[in-house]
């Protein structure tokens, strides 16, 4: 099945493409999703003008991430978490904890946008990146500390 993709989508292709996916896949998730349109010969013209719409919405996404990227610059986060003496933390340090703390700070972040090998599991300094969008990462540095005892 033949389908125009109005969002990009990894793996896949980018806005404007049309690519030929299993009919299930569009049926179940590009189509419900608003990801992607149905291509055939009745909506031909309307997909063309949609293909220029999402083109240009798309230009002005990647603009957003890249000013995002730039005023983030070279910011950094503090997490406090439970150590022992040597370092190793009790639990761990995971996206959903890195996305909270930019959200704090006033970014508008997704906890799938933050790009972790593993978990940070001891104290120190880690350089984390940010996956904004298919063409623009930005590294950010996160501050595993001590939490004070109460």
């Amino acid at each position: 099945m033949q389908v125009l993709l109005k969002q990009s989508v990894s793996n896949l292709g980018k806005v404007g493409d049309v690519v030929d996916v299993k009919r299930g896949f569009a049926r179940n998730y590009l189509l419900p999703s608003g990801r992607a349109v149905a291509v055939n010969a009745g909506n031909l013209a309307q997909i063309e003008r949609m293909r220029a719409t999402a083109h240009v919405e798309e230009v002005e996404r990647i603009n957003r991430m890249k000013e995002l990227a730039a005023s983030m610059g070279d910011i950094s986060i503090t997490i406090e978490g439970r150590a022992n003496e040597e370092g190793h933390l009790f639990g761990s340090v995971n996206a959903p904890q890195i996305g909270a703390a930019l959200r704090a700070k006033g970014y508008v972040i997704d906890d799938t946008q933050v790009r972790l090998e593993a978990p940070l599991k001891e104290i120190g300094v880690f350089d984390v990146r940010l996956h904004l969008h298919q063409e623009v990462d930005v590294g950010i540095k996160v501050w595993v500390v001590q939490a004070k005892p109460s």
